[in-house]
């Protein structure tokens, strides 16, 4: 596990207002927590469990001083998230920002086979440049529409990380209940996490856990923004 005591505080005070109004605060139901998030839980109301907004800002500060520390060393973070709410919330900040993103599915491998996975990376480039440029002319109709394909289907899995030019050095994770193999090839290869994670998971793996809720939309897009501000920030000031 990282060590973000000793993080320079670059992080703006979060207002707990704007919090409670994006939905941070709801957890899933009591009955499906996870015992290890105990100590980020304020109360339960109708069977829900409530995230103590105080503690979820706090960690979500560190979340920002870590990612700002990435960006200002040049380091990469990709961004992984493959749920229905997060897919489009990820391709809206981080691709104007520059930020490297998983939104389709992981990849078993990704971490522990990057020769593999550079090799699906150089096959997608060299097909989207080819059809640009027009290498694949002499080649039958059939043909092409074949290496289209090809190309659509490397696109989906690797179009966010085409920049990747070897292991990341962090990932920042919507639900990791839902990224288990993300979240088990990162463990096993030191590579840190920051993750918005629910009240459903555990989160011993996870260097950097955010409370809160991982289902809204608002609140997806609340942490997400806030964690990829930090990161460009840091690059800025590099």
């Amino acid at each position: 596990m990282i060590d973000v005591t000793s993080l320079p505080q670059h992080a703006p005070e979060y207002d707990l207002r704007e919090l409670l109004e994006a939905g941070c605060h709801f957890g899933h139901q009591a009955r499906r927590w996870h015992p290890k998030m105990a100590k980020w839980i304020y109360t339960e109301k109708d069977g829900v469990h409530i995230f103590d907004l105080a503690k979820t800002a706090a960690q979500l500060q560190v979340a920002y001083n870590y990612a700002y520390d990435l960006g200002a060393k040049g380091k990469t973070l990709v961004v992984v998230g493959t749920k229905k709410q997060a897919r489009d919330i990820i391709k809206e900040v981080t691709t104007p920002a520059g930020v490297m993103s998983i939104t389709s599915r992981w990849l078993g491998g990704l971490l522990t086979n990057w020769e593999q996975v550079g090799k699906s990376l150089r096959r997608m480039l060299e097909i989207e440049n080819g059809l640009k440029e027009g290498k694949f002319d002499m080649y039958t109709k059939r043909e092409r529409v074949l290496l289209d394909k090809e190309r659509q289907r490397l696109e989906r899995f690797f179009g966010g990380i085409r920049e990747l030019k070897g292991k990341p050095d962090a990932l920042f994770i919507i639900d990791p209940g839902r990224e288990k193999v993300a979240v088990l090839e990162a463990a096993r290869n030191n590579v840190p996490m920051i993750a918005l994670i629910d009240s459903n998971t555990n989160p011993e793996l996870i260097d950097v856990p955010v409370p809160a809720n991982d289902d809204a939309v608002k609140s997806i897009q609340y942490i997400v923004n806030a964690v990829i501000e930090g990161y460009t920030a840091g690059k800025k000031a590099k």
